[in-house]
């Protein structure tokens, strides 16, 4: 009994050892000049020893020191092996490590997720271009003032999002986030003004040259989009990494809050930019809400999202319906 607690102390020490630093070499001192030294190169052997018969391995040990072997390696049969307890299998072993380095490539560095791997979190970014519709078409076909210029009406929007498995095929991506509107206007000399009756568009008159004319507004958004997925994989995974095989597309609903908007003018004169810029509502609608479409294969992902509700107040501007296409990373 004394020397299956001997081993016992052995095997704890190394556990205890092997947890608090990277060495892997016990040393257990057994009597005035007797001591054993375990050495272990793979951390997951702990599983196994803890089902030999270590009494046994001491008496062989024992008897090979008094038959005069004074260098020996001994080798653990399976017969030492105690009875109704098997070893852990290594290859079994590999495979749960295997599992856990799939889950963590799954989840990307940083993500959160509980025990029971069904949520978790992580931010994502979109970045895409702006337009709207005015009776199902773009303003651009009637050469209307407030026209905008694709490149440079920039989607920008930061998101924190909760990702829920809801079955092997499904799963919703729900969140908050802020975005910003950015229309550049097509026409440079654009100007924008707020009067009484409501947001008008005209051309400025003063004799300067015009580089940039825009509105912007920020908003606050939610939003909830359930996503199938047709493949093994149900996560998102970020741009950089293409180990992905499903393809995944979604439509939900959003909604916003405008918490600014400004326009800006840039033009020179007198040899020098000016940039002119004022902070007012224009009688843009505080609220915003429409459907987002989602979709992406490997590291890449797409999407669109629609406001169903006019951009400016109703009577109070043209009838625009924001529209943005983009890509999510």
């Amino acid at each position: 009994m004394k020397k299956a607690i001997a081993f016992t102390i052995l095997l704890t020490s190394l556990l205890a050892t092997t947890q608090a630093q990277k060495a892997d070499t016990v040393t257990v001192e057994l009597a005035r000049t007797s001591k054993i030294i375990l050495t272990m190169q793979d951390r997951s052997d702990l599983e196994q020893l803890k089902h030999y018969d270590f009494e046994a391995l001491f008496d062989d040990i024992l008897s090979k020191l008094a038959a005069g072997d004074t260098l020996m390696e001994v080798i653990i049969d399976t017969s030492m092996v105690k009875m109704n307890e098997s070893p852990i299998d290594k290859d079994d072993e590999d495979l749960d490590d295997d599992e856990d380095e799939d889950w963590d490539e799954e989840n990307g560095v940083g993500d959160w997720a509980p025990e029971d791997q069904n949520v978790w979190h992580y931010f994502n970014f979109d970045f895409g271009i702006n337009n709207y519709l005015e009776d199902g078409a773009f303003p651009d076909y009637t050469g209307a003032q407030y026209t905008v210029r694709p490149w440079g009406s920039w989607y920008v929007g930061i998101n924190s999002i909760l990702h829920t498995d809801i079955g092997k095929q499904w799963f919703v991506e729900w969140g908050f986030g802020v975005s910003w509107y950015n229309f550049k206007f097509e026409d440079e000399r654009t100007l924008v003004s707020d009067t009484e009756d409501g947001v008008t568009f005209t051309e400025d008159p003063r004799p300067v040259r015009f580089d940039k004319s825009k509105l912007e507004a920020t908003y606050l958004n939610l939003s909830v989009i359930p996503m199938y997925v047709i493949g093994k994989n149900h996560s998102h995974r970020r741009w950089w990494n293409q180990e992905h095989d499903s393809f995944r597309i979604g439509l939900g609903p959003y909604m916003g809050y405008r918490v600014e908007s400004h326009t800006k003018q840039v033009y020179e004169e007198n040899g020098h930019t000016e940039k002119d810029k004022v902070r007012d509502n224009f009688y843009l609608n505080n609220f915003r809400y429409g459907l987002r479409l989602q979709f992406g294969t490997q590291g890449i992902e797409f999407f669109t999202a629609y406001d169903l509700n006019p951009l400016f107040a109703s009577g109070k501007g043209p009838d625009l319906h924001a529209i943005t296409f983009g890509i999510v990373f």
